[in-house]
């Protein structure tokens, strides 16, 4: 049985359960959207022929010439890119198809009928290729940043609520050094605004010099014309940025560059899921409940932390075919292999897994409420905790052996309040540095956690 495509029938998620959080990805990453920025090139390529003086066999066009041209490109619909792949049936080449469909749509104007020929001159597909990905790679990066910016700005705000709020620290998994939640939350922006300042930063490359880089069919017809400064202002004028080093293809160093940053991005967002994940199973956490959701199909009192868990899946899959991507597509035999072509083709697949996992992020976010007092009762818990403080100020004071002290009044042990106290007063120390030492809590031994938290 032939089932028709559908989000109960897709294979992928990405276009089934979860095709609603990625539709905005469809006409960037798509079949269509792929025909599209190819249809982009070749009209713009023809066009800037036409502003050749030298290319005397294509005058410039008039006004209603470039018009339809534009038209061409502006109203460029999912009906045109069904003629396309029509096309495609009888030559067996996508790129082709898009020459023969543009001579379609120019054949009742004479102006540009009789220069048809100069649709895709001295081309090869990849010239069309090449910069048609780096379009899909120039919007879809759009598309992303505006995703990555709503989950920072996001937890920025967890910051500013949380700033005062304290908390034990865990490193090695144990009790450690206070902080405040807000300024774990800051730690969290200052690494995510990094990655996106190089995601926001990265040069999105293009090529058009030919079959091995060399302009050769481009001189053996116009020898005298200066065509790589034709190039570099025909990539750069479709706002990229021009690649005068290729083979064939463009190498993809830059899809590379992009990829790994993106992935960088969303592995930090793995770490907050799961540090997120893990405050809700200590009780430090709560989340809001929402009418009508089921936690467990068998525990009626569970309230699942599954968004987190959805984000951290889905960023797996991403970072995965990021990887694979980032590796694979530099990688070229000799002057071109077809093998980065196929891999090409799911170049949004990573995009949309990121995307649907930031929407995950940002849901499980929206659900979160502080529970101050297990934050406060677990400090209350851990006075051993000021061992640290008092071994460092025993230190200022050359009191011998500070740290050995320390370690066996505390280590592996609970001590108390009155405890530290009674060892504070044993100290040769300064009377007012023992009463600072003995009005010292657990909840106040932060640092400097609430001003970092609210510088970022």
């Amino acid at each position: 049985m032939t089932m028709q495509l559908s989000a109960l029938t897709a294979i992928s998620p990405v276009d089934g359960r979860y095709g609603s959080k990625a539709a905005d990805l469809r006409p960037i990453f798509s079949e269509y959207g792929l025909l599209k920025y190819r249809v982009t090139v070749e009209v713009r390529w023809l066009q800037a022929l036409s502003q050749a003086s030298e290319i005397n066999e294509v005058p410039q066009f008039s006004t209603e010439a470039n018009q339809l041209l534009d038209n061409i490109v502006a109203n460029f619909s999912e009906e045109n890119a069904a003629r396309i792949k029509e096309i495609e049936r009888t030559t067996n080449h996508d790129v082709k198809a898009v020459e023969y469909f543009l001579k379609e749509q120019v054949a009742d104007n004479q102006e540009i009928a009789k220069v048809s020929e100069f649709i895709h001159f001295a081309c090869t597909s990849e010239d069309i290729n090449n910069l048609s990905y780096a379009l899909m790679l120039k919007e879809g990066t759009e598309a992303i940043i505006s995703s990555q910016t709503q989950i920072v700005d996001a937890i920025r705000n967890l910051a500013d609520q949380f700033v005062e709020i304290p908390m034990m620290s865990r490193t090695h998994g144990q009790p450690a050094s206070p902080s405040t939640m807000g300024k774990e939350m800051a730690n969290v922006v200052y690494r995510l605004e990094r990655q996106l300042k190089q995601i926001k930063g990265q040069e999105i490359l293009g090529k058009i010099n030919g079959a091995v880089g060399n302009y050769n069919a481009h001189l053996s017809a116009y020898p005298e014309f200066d065509w790589q400064r034709f190039a570099d202002k025909f990539v750069t004028s479709l706002g990229l940025t021009w690649n005068a080093y290729t083979t064939q293809i463009e190498p993809h160093d830059y899809m590379a560059e992009l990829f790994d940053a993106v992935a960088r991005f969303n592995t930090i967002i793995i770490d907050f899921d799961r540090d997120v994940w893990g405050y809700i199973a200590l009780g430090h956490f709560k989340q809001k409940t929402i009418a009508g959701e089921i936690g467990s199909s068998t525990m009626p009192h569970k309230v699942n932390p599954i968004d987190f868990e959805n984000s951290e899946g889905n960023l797996g899959i991403a970072n995965a075919l990021f990887d694979h991507l980032a590796m694979k597509l530099p990688i070229s035999r000799w002057q071109r292999d077809l093998s980065d072509s196929t891999v090409q083709r799911v170049l949004g697949v990573g995009f949309a897994h990121s995307v649907i996992a930031y929407q995950a992020t940002l849901k499980g976010i929206s659900k979160l409420e502080v529970n101050a007092q297990s934050l406060l009762d677990e400090l209350n818990s851990n006075w051993e905790l000021l061992a640290e403080p008092i071994q460092t100020v025993m230190r200022r004071y050359g009191i011998a052996n500070p740290y050995e002290k320390l370690k066996e009044l505390t280590r592996g042990k609970r001590v108390t309040q009155e405890d530290l106290k009674v060892f504070i007063d044993s100290l040769e120390l300064p009377q007012e540095e023992k009463d600072r030492l003995k009005k010292l809590t657990p909840a106040t031994y932060i640092g400097n956690a609430v001003a970092q938290a609210k510088n970022i």
